[in-house]
């Protein structure tokens, strides 16, 4: 994702006047954030290659061994080779119902031990799958949500055919997870809508509701981009539909749903 300023939900929380340029760049560079996001976008976009497919080439600073503190990483540990054992996991496995090649791929992940430091990659390969199946159509499935709600023993035990039943189930759970918040989302809409009676038909509550449904956070930015208003004009229009303010912050500050 892009960085603060530029187009994107976790950069426009920042307002910083166009003639301070210099300011501009030093709130890019204490924004973490942005960066983590953006590796996390990269991750994603690397894996829906690698599940269609696709020849991935490594990237230089994860294949650059001799870079790697010996104290920190096994440097005969080699990723590459382990990812493309996953890989032809993922091959013999095509004619497996969705759900239990998803259960068998996070066996192998787990098994193989594909990466030393990123070990939580496996589940969002995996969730990326399920989507591209058709099966998650909208959203990546949070396989982790499921997976934390079966005791570690069934997820760790000795006996294979109980891991894969436990993963399964940690896929049950994700899904039940998520219907628990489509319902929470679809109520909250449901009450904010309430709030559009009698306003007029160009009151921009609307749209703020809509803007506010498809983000996990909306800044005073992003409201005023969105819905081309001033930065008071947000406030006021966040303040009239009840937003829950999320950073605690009296700068910098962003909603959510309650």
């Amino acid at each position: 994702m892009p960085a603060a300023g530029q187009k994107g939900w976790e950069g426009q929380g920042v307002f910083v006047p166009k003639a301070d340029t210099n300011a501009a760049m030093e709130v890019q560079e204490l924004n973490p954030l942005a960066l983590e996001f953006a590796e996390i976008d990269a991750v994603l976009a690397r894996s829906s290659k690698i599940l269609s497919g696709a020849d991935v080439s490594a990237r230089k600073e994860e294949t650059s061994r001799r870079d790697r503190p010996n104290l920190i990483y096994d440097l005969d540990w080699n990723e590459e080779e382990r990812l493309a054992e996953w890989r032809d996991v993922m091959v013999r496995t095509r004619d497996l119902p969705v759900i239990l090649r998803a259960a068998v791929l996070l066996e192998a992940w787990s098994d193989i031990e594909v990466l030393q430091h990123a070990t939580w990659l496996g589940p969002l390969f995996v969730a990326a799958l399920l989507r591209q199946e058709g099966l998650a159509a909208n959203h990546l499935v949070s396989l982790q949500l499921g997976a934390k709600n079966i005791p570690r023993e069934r997820r760790r035990a000795r006996n294979r055919s109980d891991r894969l039943l436990a993963f399964v189930d940690a896929i049950h759970e994700a899904a039940l997870a998520g219907l628990k918040e489509h319902d929470r989302l679809v109520m909250a809409k449901s009450q904010m809508d309430r709030r559009l009676r009698e306003r007029r038909v160009s009151s921009k509550l609307s749209d703020l509701i809509e803007l506010v449904m498809s983000r996990p956070l909306v800044s005073t930015g992003m409201v005023q981009k969105g819905l081309k208003v001033t930065k008071q004009g947000a406030l006021n229009l966040v303040g009239e539909l009840g937003l829950r303010e999320m950073t605690g912050r009296g700068r910098f500050r962003a909603w959510g749903i309650v």
